[in-house]
């Protein structure tokens, strides 16, 4: 009887090891080295991270676990980390990615194993942490993947500490100006308040009163309350820095999901784009098409972040530029035969070279920044003469660009610009010396996270004493080949006075960008 009983209690005390390991103080120290290593400013470096052998390690241990044992203040602390860890992990192994979202029921259908049941993250929040201990602080502490969510810690919550941590990310996160928007008596909450009321306590008021206990500068009582839109942009620190608690600071660009980005890149960041212009345009007279002028441009832009909102750096730009007869093709740009008699005509060379800066002027508007470029010309005799037929302005160019976009839902995102564009300054012909005011609008859309197609409409008055214009519309896609490394390619169709002037005059461009990040 003795060995029987003896038996038993050798097979409970090692059900542990063979059902599950327990969870010590082991498992929160290996958890916190990883957040350290990995989490900045609220953000995860999730480069690598598919293959990170501590992240590989602490799943495993998430996996097999044994927390049954354990007080409440353990079990919390176990699966908020558990929480967090996965939500990484799962997001790493499709990385690059623009959402969370991308990945199909990443919180509700997807399944992962804790303890060695299977679940779905929602179950895993609800049922494990809200339903049982009914604490609103949660919201707070559990992180989603993306930008709309409370910053993660870079640090592991441990049982010793749970209250006080989750006290102080609540606190941080409800005092932070971004995460709780204050206008006199208006009020903009994020989603959670709405998609959770219940748990903080059912009513507009009480959702209030639930902030006033965590904020140093309470709300009103009376406060019209709204809800601002959830960014469920991935959380990760190729794209943005900041810091809840502080000074929110804008976005970096890289993010796949807009057409662009219309941001500052962060402090100490490389930003470098080429971007190739190919415009052909055949003209005639009396309904017949009889010559063809062709231009290709490429322009190359540099910047480097001397803070997250103060961009500096030149761009430039080279052009070759061919007059000859119809039938010609476009590509004969890049030849050099010519037919004197019949006027063909070329020329190529830089022509333009200057300074450009770009500045976030609203720290809040976080797509939202203006650029501006003052570019000197390269050459003599740059729009005609002996040297040969026009390929640029002979005086300077001063070009302000305003940029704003943002996401509409998780897969669509419109992009708008307005420039101002004073062209030939200081030029031999003052009356060539003209301004416009081109605007243009850009609806993207991303069918998958590395994939951007998109329509692209524009049109550019020239306020001078003969009134002008062109307008132009086409579509393109954009492919990012790893998080630093975009292309794009771009077709418009493109008319004018002149060329709507000429018997039906046509013209077109033909565009390949490409964008590095470092």
């Amino acid at each position: 009887m003795k060995s029987v009983i003896s038996l038993i209690f050798t097979m409970f005390v090692l059900s542990g090891t063979i059902f599950g390991q327990n969870i010590d103080e082991k498992f929160f120290n290996d958890a916190h080295s990883f957040f350290q290593e990995n989490v900045k400013n609220g953000r995860v470096n999730y480069t690598g991270l598919k293959s990170n052998m501590k992240l590989r390690s602490l799943i495993k241990v998430i996996e097999n676990a044994n927390v049954s044992n354990g007080n409440d203040a353990t079990k919390q602390a176990f699966y908020i980390n558990a929480y967090n860890l996965l939500v990484i992990n799962q997001a790493a192994q499709k990385y690059p990615l623009n959402s969370v979202q991308d990945i199909k029921g990443f919180f509700d259908m997807r399944k992962v194993t804790i303890e060695g049941k299977r679940m779905t993250l929602n179950k895993l929040e609800k049922d494990y942490l809200l339903k049982p201990y009914k604490d609103a602080r949660f919201h707070f502490v559990l992180v989603c993947g993306a930008l709309g969510c409370p910053p993660i810690t870079d640090f592991a919550y441990t049982p010793e500490k749970l209250d006080q941590q989750m006290d102080q990310q609540t606190k941080l996160a409800l005092n932070d100006a971004s995460f709780v928007k204050v206008n006199g008596n208006k009020v903009q909450l994020s989603q959670i308040f709405k998609w959770y009321t219940s748990d903080f306590g059912g009513s507009k008021k009480s959702i209030l009163k639930f902030i006033n206990k965590y904020r140093t500068n309470v709300l009103p009582p009376d406060a019209k309350v709204n809800y601002y839109n959830y960014d469920w942009n991935l959380n990760d620190t190729a794209k943005r820095t900041s810091s809840i608690g502080g000074t929110s600071v804008v976005p970096v660009g890289n993010n796949a999901s807009r057409y662009i980005v219309s941001s500052t890149i962060k402090k100490g960041s490389i930003e470098t784009k080429i971007f190739n212009n190919l415009y052909t345009q055949k003209i005639g007279f009396e309904g017949n098409l009889t010559d063809r002028s062709t231009f290709f441009t490429t322009s190359v832009s540099f910047l480097y972040g001397l803070n997250d909102r103060f961009n500096v750096g030149f761009n430039t730009r080279y052009r070759r530029v061919r007059n000859d007869k119809l039938p010609s093709n476009v590509f004969n740009v890049f030849g050099s035969n010519l037919d004197a008699d019949s006027g063909e005509s070329n020329r190529q060379g830089f022509t333009a070279f200057g300074p450009q800066i770009r500045y976030a002027p609203v720290p809040k508007w976080e797509n939202f920044s203006i650029q501006s470029s003052f570019v000197f010309p390269i050459g003599n005799e740059l729009a005609g003469g002996a040297s040969g037929p026009y390929i640029d302005w002979n005086g300077a160019t001063w070009w302000t660009q305003v940029f704003n976009d943002f996401p509409i839902g998780t897969k669509f995102s419109l992009f708008t610009e307005l420039d101002f564009l004073l062209e030939d300054i200081g030029g031999k012909d003052s009356n060539i010396n003209r301004f416009s005011t081109p605007v243009i609008a850009i609806f993207s859309y991303n069918p998958t996270p590395k994939l951007i197609l998109y329509t692209l409409g524009g049109f550019s008055p020239f306020w001078q004493s003969e009134f002008d214009y062109f307008v132009q519309g086409g579509f393109g896609a954009k492919y990012q080949f790893t998080p630093n490394l975009e292309l794009e390619l771009l077709f418009t169709d493109f008319t004018n006075k002149f060329l709507q002037s000429e018997n039906g005059g046509q013209a077109a461009t033909y565009n390949l960008g490409l964008r590095f990040n470092l």
